[in-house]
């Protein structure tokens, strides 16, 4: 099983982001040919979640996890921390690793 790949772009100094914890991100989702699939921005607004629970992909709830407020990440999460063998079609094909850019903005 391949590992995720974190690279700090920016260290935050705000709060930690910890399991348990709602987070609130500006990312940019690529596939490895640089084909963008998502954006928060294009929707206008940042995306939040519950950290550490399940409600996104694993490779978000393990990369996010120790942030800071104010950091950026560039994640490169393997197909077994992303959407498997089955892809989320017809954006992500099986197999698919992602890269994704994430910013945090809040932690609640």
């Amino acid at each position: 099983m391949a590992d995720l790949a974190i690279e700090e772009v920016t260290v935050g100094t705000g709060p930690e982001a910890v399991p348990g914890r709602t987070v609130s991100v500006h990312y940019v989702g690529t596939l490895p040919d640089g084909t963008r699939f998502d954006a928060s921005r294009d929707r206008g607004r940042p995306f939040s979640f519950l950290l550490g629970r399940g409600q996104v992909i694993q490779g978000w709830d393990q990369g996010v996890a120790g942030m800071r407020t104010g950091g950026v990440r560039k994640l490169v999460i393997p197909a077994e921390l992303g959407y498997g063998d089955a892809g989320a079609p017809p954006v992500i094909p099986p197999g698919a690793t992602l890269h994704f850019e994430v910013e945090l903005l809040e932690v609640r």
